[in-house]
């Protein structure tokens, strides 16, 4: 009997973690195919790549039409969908924060110098860097 005690331990330590795995990645795969099958239309969502874009059709079983800016709209398999994102929701809105928000500043245009080469004024330039052997 204790001849068998040690390679079924050893069988066990070895088969444990193996079930334990499969079950965590069987759940992972549910859970994606659940995410793929909720998507409708004008849900946020981010791709595996990291683009962010709003469901514009999901309609089709196998690809899903993704408007990455306003008017352009590209397809894509719905596995290439990472997740749903929840739109920014700002609590704290105010009278005082849409007042200030109705000032327009314009941006600071810097003049050019045709005696600086093209960079705009008051900006730091690096210098080139050497790629030679030494």
């Amino acid at each position: 009997m204790e001849g068998l005690f040690l390679p079924l331990l050893l069988m066990l330590v070895v088969a444990i973690p193996l079930i334990m795995g499969t079950r965590k990645q069987k759940r992972m795969m549910a859970q994606q195919q659940e995410l793929q099958n909720s998507l409708s239309d004008g849900d946020r969502v981010m791709t595996t790549s990291g683009m962010y874009a709003t469901v514009a059709d999901a309609s089709d079983e196998t690809t899903i039409d993704l408007e990455i800016a306003e008017g352009v709209v590209t397809t894509w398999l719905r596995q290439a969908v990472r997740e749903k994102i929840n739109p920014v929701v700002d609590d704290e809105t105010s009278d005082d924060d849409d007042a200030d928000s109705a000032i327009v500043e314009e941006p600071a245009v810097s003049k050019v110098d045709a005696s600086d080469n093209g960079a705009p004024q008051g900006a730091q330039v690096a210098p080139p860097l050497e790629h030679g052997k030494k």
